[in-house]
């Protein structure tokens, strides 16, 4: 027993010592795994180690660039590009070209592009600051690295592309290196270009962008199989390259068409379920001491956690999970012929191109060649972006450029004329000059062919949507009894298009000379005639009487302002149809298009109107004008300045008289138009003010009875105030403003007055009490002040005398 009990003793003292020494193994181990880290050989950012690093050494041929460095640098990061993120754009599109390559030599050699898929891969590595953008293109031998990538100017697909042009070969392609690889010194400081062509060794090509670049065979033998990968070793202020995010923004942005499959090496964090590792517990007394009871207890706890064994216990786990995602799903349906293509494709590319929810109002699809040869697809949206009209000097146009499904830029300022900004749509060229400079695009004559036939397009999209809504009304009319519920569901497309970007084409007509004529056919108003409807000047002229000779217009701030006002009474007794033209913009178009189709626009609120009738009527018009020549001369005199002429009337039935512009002046509208501007002066303009001209009717009982006091010498205040207020009246039904609000309105209380039996309007006022100064009340504080002084120098006196009494 004694022996055990040492036994026992000494096992527990060896137990105690291990626990104590444990973490100095512990961090013996540690240091020893440290120290065999340290030991590893350290990798460089392009993935070699230090021993194969020394390998190429012995074999790196070192070259001067051809070019002048310090000149190219300066070239590309000042003046060639204004966006450094285009990097991502060039390497992409050296990656695709170098994809179509050799998709084209195994057209001649079936073995050329062998078991490799055609692809891009982007991977980034956020700990080493490094970007790998990598192909299983064509590839490049040492010679190729040399002759592609040590001259600036130099392509090695642009020989390619002048062979391809005499005959030799069919394909044209961009240029598979070029200026556009040396973007990568916007945002990198080094560079390693990996490289392995059929039939040769694998390559690696450096350079820091100083005045040598190195070429060496890859030590690590033929690891891309075929191919190109570039890895940048990025600046300090260009880690944002690393980010999974922006990397998938701009993949999408200028790449998201390229015909061949981007992948990029990206995480995602996922949930899962591990099972939980219980830790054993020690045993904490001997079975002897145990009682009976306990004995029995333990039985069942430990059947219950038999039971527990069979059902593990787990615990959630996230856990960070790479994967290749396929960035560019979308597909360029703009290649593929219309015929092929169903509307909802269109639609769901136009919703994937521009991220509106709403399908398209109407869109065309058509390839353009000649001088230059591109492919489009134009839509027009549903609905105008909200406050686009605020904006409009400010937004471009919503057209994309593409060269071979690569996006060169979004926004070009005369890529299209700025009325049609709201059309949105893809353009894709191949004759663009990309070999220098993709962003002076711009000042290429080439963009301006394609502007022009871009224009037409859209025009012709629009009148053909204007005649399709024609030729539905047409067929509405054959069958309005059987179509009746259906016509009143059905809305013209064009009607719609209008009421959303009608100012736009009303824009172009002002802007745009060359095609204002073919604007001025889609423009919409509504008539006396139209019943709520709007239509074209076109069917304006189709509908004209033989006899009449001009297309009628009136000019207003709304549509009730129009159709109530005095100028129109006469023609549509006629039956002559006026046009409402009540957009500020109308004034500006009337300027821009003084006839239509030949037939010449007449303003109704001007002088001189021409109404087509009969000579009997002429003549009457003359005998009328002669008789009531003294009163208008009489009239105009009593009027003095407020009038340049008074006149008898051709365009007035129920009203005694109104106030129409001379022909080449502001009408009232426009006058309105000018003083409401913010920043606009109509005062600096006062030559371009409207030359008011009374014209009455010969025929009303009030002008008639003025005439006849005229005739009779009758003179007094009370006339003049009557052909004041006339004048006034006069003033508010022509559109023009009161110019004395306060004179017209005592002219309107004196006629009152006179209806009422009222003798006077002087109001008896009682007198007004003044307000009061404050002086009294100033006098009151004095003197409450003068109180309390005065009290205060009492309590002092008397704590005085009482001080003295009781020394």
């Amino acid at each position: 027993m004694q022996l055990l009990g040492s036994m026992k003793k000494f096992s527990i003292l060896l137990l105690f010592f291990c626990l104590l020494c444990s973490p100095y193994v512990a961090r013996a181990e540690d240091g020893t795994a440290d120290a065999e880290a340290a030991a590893e050989p350290a990798k460089s950012f392009d993935g070699f180690s230090k021993e194969e690093i020394e390998s190429m050494q012995g074999k790196t041929e070192t070259m001067e660039f051809q070019a002048e460095v310090s000149r190219l640098m300066d070239i590309i990061i000042n003046s060639l590009y204004s966006n450094r993120e285009i990097f991502i754009r060039e390497l992409i599109s050296n990656a695709s070209d170098a994809l179509d390559k050799i998709r084209f030599e195994s057209l001649k050699d079936k073995d050329a592009a062998g078991d490799i898929p055609l692809e891009i891969r982007i991977e980034y590595d956020q700990d080493a600051k490094t970007l790998t953008i990598q192909d299983s293109g064509v590839g490049m031998s040492k010679e190729d690295l040399v002759k592609n990538l040590g001259t600036v100017a130099k392509s090695g697909t642009t020989d390619f592309v002048e062979k391809a042009a005499s005959g030799t070969d069919s394909l044209s392609l961009i240029g598979q290196f070029g200026v556009g690889f040396y973007s990568v010194y916007l945002v990198s400081d080094e560079v390693t270009v990996f490289s392995k062509k059929n039939g040769f060794d694998q390559q690696v090509w450096k350079s820091s962008a100083n005045q040598t670049f190195s070429v060496a065979p890859d030590p690590r033998g033929g690891t891309l199989k075929r191919g190109t990968a570039v890895t940048l070793k990025l600046k300090e202020d260009a880690e944002e390259f690393t980010n999974p995010e922006i990397l998938e923004r701009l993949i999408k942005k200028y790449s998201q068409f390229i015909q061949f499959p981007i992948y990029l090496h990206t995480h995602k964090m996922e949930s899962k379920e591990v099972p939980v590792e219980e830790e054993e517990k020690p045993e904490e007394a001997d079975e002897g001491e145990k009682s009976e009871s306990e004995e029995e207890d333990d039985l069942e706890v430990a059947d219950e956690e038999d039971e527990e064994e069979k059902k593990p216990k787990t615990k959630t786990v996230t856990e960070k999970v790479w994967e290749w995602k396929h960035i560019n799903t979308n597909k360029p349906i703009w290649t593929r012929k219309p015929a092929d293509i169903e509307e909802k494709e269109y639609i769901d590319f136009y919703k994937a191109l521009t991220k509106d929810t709403e399908d398209p109002i109407e869109y065309s699809h058509f390839s353009a060649e000649g001088e230059i040869s591109f492919k489009s697809i134009l839509y027009v949206p549903k609905k105008a972006p909200r406050g686009y009209y605020d904006n409009y000097y400010k937004k471009s146009t919503a057209l994309k450029l593409y060269v071979r499904k690569v996006l060169i830029s979004e926004e070009f300022e005369d890529f299209m004329p700025r009325y049609l900004g709201f059309i949105k749509g893809v353009v894709d060229s191949e004759d663009l000059p990309l070999n220098v400079s993709r962003e002076t695009l711009q000042q290429s004559k080439v963009l301006r062919v394609m502007s022009k036939k871009l224009t037409r397009k859209a025009i012709a999209m629009l009148r053909k949507m204007a005649e399709d809504c024609e030729e539905d009304d047409e067929d509405d009319e054959d069958s309005e009894e059987e179509e009746e519920e259906e016509e009143n569901e059905k809305e013209c497309k064009y009607d719609t298009f209008f009421a959303e970007f009608g100012k736009s084409l009303k824009l172009g007509i002002i802007e745009d000379s060359t095609n204002k004529k073919k604007l001025a056919k889609l423009i919409r108003y509504e008539t006396s005639k139209s019943e709520g409807k709007f239509i074209g000047l076109q069917e304006y002229v189709e509908n004209m009487p033989e006899s009449q000779e001009h297309i009628y217009y009136i000019t207003g701030e709304n549509k009730d302002a129009v159709k109530n006002s005095p100028f129109i009474e006469r023609l549509t007794r006629k039956g002559i149809e006026v046009v409402y033209m009540v957009d500020p913009l109308d004034e500006y178009v009337i300027n821009s298009i003084p006839e239509f189709d030949g037939v010449k626009l007449m303003s109704v609120t001007k002088e001189d109107l021409e109404i087509t009738q009969s000579e009997a009527a002429k003549e009457r018009e003359k005998k009328l004008k002669e008789e009531f020549k003294p009163f208008s001369e009489w009239l105009a005199k009593k009027l003095g300045k407020k009038v340049s002429k008074v006149e008898v009337s051709n365009r007035l039935a129920q009203s005694p008289c109104v106030l129409v512009t001379s022909k080449y002046g502001w009408s009232a509208n426009m006058e309105r138009i000018m003083k409401a501007q913010t920043l606009g002066n109509a005062e600096a303009q006062p030559w371009m003010k409207a030359s008011k001209i009374l014209e009455i009717n010969p025929k009303h009982p009030l002008i008639k009875e003025l005439k006849s006091r005229a005739d009779s010498d009758s003179e007094g205040d009370d006339l003049d105030n009557l052909i004041d207020l006339l004048f006034g009246t006069a003033m508010l039904t022509s559109g023009f403003p009161v110019t004395d609000p306060k004179i017209f309105a005592s002219n309107i209380h004196a006629v009152i007055a006179k209806n009422l039996g009222v003798e006077s309007l002087e109001v008896e006022l009682e007198a007004e009490e003044p307000l009061d100064s404050g002086d009294e009340e100033e006098e009151d504080e004095e003197d409450e002040e003068d109180e309390e002084e005065g009290e205060e120098e009492e309590e002092a006196g008397e704590a005085t005398s009482t001080d003295k009494d009781e020394l």
